[in-house]
């Protein structure tokens, strides 16, 4: 095993104790893989609160859960996926380990301020659950805690509201660590427009980080004053307004979806030209399309609203602005198909998850398409429609691509190879599962069955038992990925340094990569997606000299 697993540098000097030189660490590889420890278990008890909802939904009438329970049990999955996993998901997991190799740097611009995040993200994960070790029970809001029910609910809402407001701070400080060390600790000779497209990704995540994050962590202070304190804000009865909330909460969520999904764009358009063995057809555009994003997703919140009271001015403009922003996604498809095309594919196990999600992404940014327009959204709004949308975006879009990305960039992070036939067999799995799961939601929302209920009408049983059977296929192929990755990391041959034969920066150093990444920092003349005649176009010798 490399000696990344064995040095480190803490804030404390050495530590002989392993566990204070893993927690202590300063290292951006170790932070890393800390939050990815912490994330992907929460991750699968909130899969485990999904399949319970599934199990309850599997027929009409009560099951095995009472009504408050269910609701207790969707915000759990919902603030648990949104705020503990999806929204720190890429770019503080992989993000945070691949950025400074890509950009020839040996770690973050402020380390220490990179571990405060990992810490204060820990801080919040303890007190969003401190309410299940009390025995408070956990809020029943949903995730987004809409007013004025999240003031007047008997509910143990102030410290999942706590939470959510400590971990935009943990956001906030990681997108500013990101911004500084995009733009301070470029290798030599890395301009802009020769940066790899996931640091443009995760460039554009971090702005949203640093300038949206600060209105939702406002909006849930006012929350928590008015159950505290009793102003009234957001509390009609009081003088307030609860639309106000509403507008508050969306002009952070809306940015914050792209937040999620920037960087999952970044690691597209990373595997794409390593397994077609071409550059990647309109590199520019694609970078560029990332900021247009980040720019125009500030602009869209209204589109959430188009029932809740606002003026046809309004909702014409913002259904306008919510076409225009499918334009850069659609530059980014378009571009991304354009490399397929008569590129040598070679259908590893990364590249089927990225192919899968290319393929849930469109479904699911076509339907938001729908919901964007202003007769459907009134007819499709608060049904299952929404729920089957939103989750082709995430989960067949945004949690499909780190995947894609954790299986692309695992030899770099374990120095092993997981097995192909295994990997390959749970990306089957889990599309299959998933496409069955979701895409009959589509159906019984526009046949008019509301979301976040606890109950349906036999009409819509079919719909539900058919989406159950594809929740079995999820969890099974979930199950074969960590199984996967386990049997790798303990019997997996060694990938050696550059097993995809990747160009980026990340591939011309030992995996996992030593304590301070690169032994000497190098000269980049060259573009990130360099291929001739299917093999990388730049080499570097052991020294890291460029070879000619």
């Amino acid at each position: 095993m490399s000696s990344f697993y064995h040095e480190t540098q803490t804030v404390f000097g050495t530590h002989k104790n392993p566990i204070l030189q893993w927690i202590f660490s300063i290292d951006h590889k170790r932070i890393a893989l800390l939050y990815m420890g912490v994330m992907f278990t929460l991750f699968f008890f909130a899969v485990g609160a999904a399949l319970t909802m599934r199990a309850e939904l599997f027929s009409p009438g009560s099951q095995f859960l009472e009504p408050q329970t269910y609701n207790q049990l969707f915000t759990f999955h919902g603030v648990t996926m949104i705020f503990l996993f999806i929204v720190p998901g890429i770019a503080a997991a992989l993000g945070n380990f691949i950025l400074p190799l890509m950009l020839g740097a040996r770690d973050l611009s402020f380390p220490r301020l990179n571990l405060l995040s990992w810490w204060l993200y820990i801080l919040g994960v303890v007190t969003g659950l401190s309410s299940l070790v009390t025995g408070y029970g956990f809020a029943d809001t949903g995730w987004t805690f809409y007013a004025p029910y999240s003031i007047r609910t008997d509910a143990h809402v102030l410290s999942t509201l706590s939470a959510a407001f400590i971990l935009g701070l943990s956001s906030i400080l990681t997108g500013i660590n990101f911004v500084v060390t995009i733009h301070r600790l470029r290798a030599p000779g890395m301009s802009f427009f020769k940066m790899p497209l996931f640091v443009w990704g995760l460039y554009a995540t971090a702005w949203i980080q640093v300038l949206a994050t600060p209105v939702i962590g406002i909006t849930l202070l006012l929350v928590i004053l008015e159950r505290t304190l009793g102003v009234g804000i957001f509390d009609p009865t009081k003088g307030g307004d609860p639309i106000l909330y509403e507008h508050l909460f969306w002009i952070y969520s809306h940015p914050a979806v792209y937040l999620m999904i920037l960087p999952g764009f970044g690691i597209v358009s990373e595997v794409l030209p390593v397994f077609t063995r071409r550059t990647i057809f309109g590199y520019h555009s694609i970078a560029i399309s990332s900021a247009s994003i980040a720019g125009i997703g500030y602009l869209v919140w209204g589109h959430h609203m188009f029932t809740s009271g606002m003026s046809d001015t309004a909702r014409i403009i913002f259904s306008f602005l919510t076409f225009l922003v499918a334009v850069p996604t659609g530059v980014k498809i378009f571009d991304w198909v354009a490399t397929l095309y008569k590129g040598s594919i070679i259908l590893a196990t990364p590249m089927l998850w990225i192919l899968g999600s290319i393929i849930n992404f469109t479904i699911g940014g076509l339907t938001g398409v729908t919901l964007g327009a202003l007769g459907a959204d009134i007819h499709l709004h608060d049904t299952y429609f929404v729920v089957a949308h939103f989750h082709y975006t995430i989960l067949g879009g945004v949690i499909f691509m780190f995947i894609g990305g954790l299986h692309y960039w695992y030899p770099k992070i374990t120095g092993k190879m997981y097995d192909e036939v295994r990997g390959r067999i749970a990306f089957i799995l889990m599309f299959i599962g998933f496409n069955t799961l979701w895409f009959p939601m589509f159906l019984a929302g526009y046949l008019g069955n509301p979301r976040r209920y606890f109950d349906y009408l036999p009409a819509f049983t079919p719909f539900h038992q058919i989406a159950g059977i594809g929740a079995i296929f999820v969890a099974l192929g979930l199950m074969l990925i960590v199984y996967n990755f386990y049997r790798g990391l303990k019997n997996g041959k060694e990938a050696g340094p550059n097993p995809w034969r990747g160009t980026t920066l990340e591939w011309h150093i030992p995996s996992p990569p030593p304590l301070e990444n690169f032994s000497k920092i190098p000269y980049v003349d060259f573009e990130p997606y360099e291929y001739k005649e299917g093999e990388p176009l730049v080499q570097f010798d052991e020294n890291f000299r460029r070879v000619h």
